[in-house]
């Protein structure tokens, strides 16, 4: 014999509101209990610049209509000045967009923004972690200096590059041709210096030990214009270390006061002080 049962969706919060963000404009759904017919809901709808004035609209919109939750799409970069505006001020979750693909019903929304209102209600997604404001200063500080790491290396290879152009294999025989004996040599052979017994013994530390091999790899025709171009990418490399070396400052100001977590973070096997992707 069939069964009859009353189901009813289990909401967790009943004043939600999705906004859908782009580049210039947003779209902001508010989703409440209807007050005509129960079991319904009422959408209110608005659109908003992304300008700042325009987002602070957007809060007293959101604010008046006494909203639980407010939940967006991390979108691009898009979200950012408006989570971070509104952060301070109201419940916000951003949503990873691949969480929302599974989901089923998106399609009977009239909009995006709706979906995201009732995805919110129902507690159908999870908030991404959003790190505070010191954490996040930190962030862009740390991922910069990598990639200026990087920016550096990449110019030490052009450089072995144009030494392989000179028939000269310094790079054979010393693995950092932009250390102290490299740039002894480098410096001797944009002088003018051209006799390899000459330019090998200019090597210090370890590196004497390498003379002989020195000799022979510093035999090859260096030019004048690859004086010019081994002096840009010389240049260019301190260029960049000076630039790390004023992230490493800011970078060390804003752990002043973290050196126990820094303790914690080199007990992690793989991790240290300083760690490059």
């Amino acid at each position: 014999m069939p069964r009859h049962q009353d189901v009813k969706d289990d909401i967790i919060h009943l004043r939600s509101a999705g906004v859908d963000l782009g580049k210039r404009l947003l779209l902001a759904c508010v989703r409440t209990p209807s007050a005509k017919r129960a079991g319904s809901w009422s959408l209110e709808t608005e659109r908003f610049g992304t300008t700042t004035g325009e987002i602070r609209r957007l809060l007293s919109w959101l604010v008046d209509r006494q909203v639980d939750v407010v939940v967006m799409e991390a979108t691009s970069d898009y979200w950012r000045g408006v989570y971070y505006r509104l952060q301070p001020h109201l419940n916000l979750m951003l949503v990873n967009p691949a969480h929302l693909k599974g989901i089923r019903g998106r399609k009977t929304d009239p909009n995006d923004a709706a979906f995201l209102a009732r995805a919110g209600d129902a507690g159908m997604v999870m908030a991404s972690f959003v790190p505070q404001w010191d954490i996040r200063e930190l962030r862009d500080l740390t991922r910069r200096r990598t990639e200026l790491v990087r920016a550096a290396g990449w110019e030490a290879q052009r450089l072995e590059k144009e030494l392989e152009d000179t028939g000269m294999k310094l790079s054979a025989v010393l693995s950092d041709i932009a250390g102290t004996s490299g740039r002894a040599i480098l410096e001797a052979l944009i002088a003018g210096e051209r006799d390899p017994g000459r330019l090998a013994d200019l090597a210090v530390g370890r590196a004497r030990n390498k003379i002989p091999a020195l000799i022979e790899a510093l035999d090859g025709e260096f030019t004048d214009h690859h004086a010019f171009m081994v002096r840009h990418y010389l240049d260019e490399i301190d260029r960049w270390k000076r630039v790390i070396a004023g992230f490493d400052d800011r970078i060390a100001r804003l752990l002043a006061n973290r050196e126990q977590d820094l303790a914690s973070l080199v007990t992690i096997p793989g991790s240290g002080r300083l760690v490059t992707d």
